[in-house]
């Protein structure tokens, strides 16, 4: 991962081996009791909760649209999402609004979170592959391990979670299932 053998001795690229030393920056937030962090790169914005607009058909997890300065955005309830029940809303709950890239173009997609932790580094060195078994949540949406504190987040795949074309495959079956 950005390094080159040569003759036995690993090169590594400047800007490689810059990110292994500083990590990377993750935005830390709780969804039913649990801690999780998204790399802050893909996050555009956290604002205060509020009530999306229903849009009939759709999964259960995505608990409607809102309006961002004109664009619509849809909002998945991570807890949902999760296989959980949905969260209570409180003064707390937040709407983060992450950018995703996906076929060749940026869409914007917000996630209800239960409360917003902290913005963190997490070095490289600290992040252990996913677990293959015993996680709460699907392991395709996980994409490591960071070790924060003594204890252990879970870092979100960003683009599996909130997948653009997982999200349209359920959709569209909703709409099949309807009466």
């Amino acid at each position: 991962m950005g390094a080159l053998i040569r003759s036995g001795v690993e090169v590594r690229a400047p800007a490689a081996a810059e990110a292994v030393e500083q990590g990377r920056q993750y935005l830390t937030f709780s969804v039913c009791g649990d801690v999780f962090a998204m790399p802050i790169s893909g996050i555009r914005e956290i604002i205060e909760y509020r009530q999306p607009t229903d849009v009939p058909m759709m999964p259960a997890y995505i608990r409607g649209v809102i309006n961002l300065r004109g664009r619509v955005v849809p909002v998945i309830d991570l807890a949902v999402r999760f296989g959980r029940p949905a969260g209570e809303v409180t003064r707390r709950t937040c709407i983060v609004i992450v950018e995703i890239a996906q076929e060749g173009h940026k869409q914007d997609i917000s996630v209800v979170v239960d409360a917003v932790s902290a913005v963190v580094d997490i070095a490289d060195a600290d992040v252990e592959p996913p677990p293959q078994f015993g996680a709460r949540v699907r392991t395709d949406f996980i994409s490591g391990m960071g070790k924060l504190a003594g204890k252990f987040v879970v870092i979100l795949d960003a683009e599996r979670v909130l997948s653009v074309e997982e999200l349209s495959m359920h959709a569209a079956m909703a709409l099949d299932e309807a009466p």
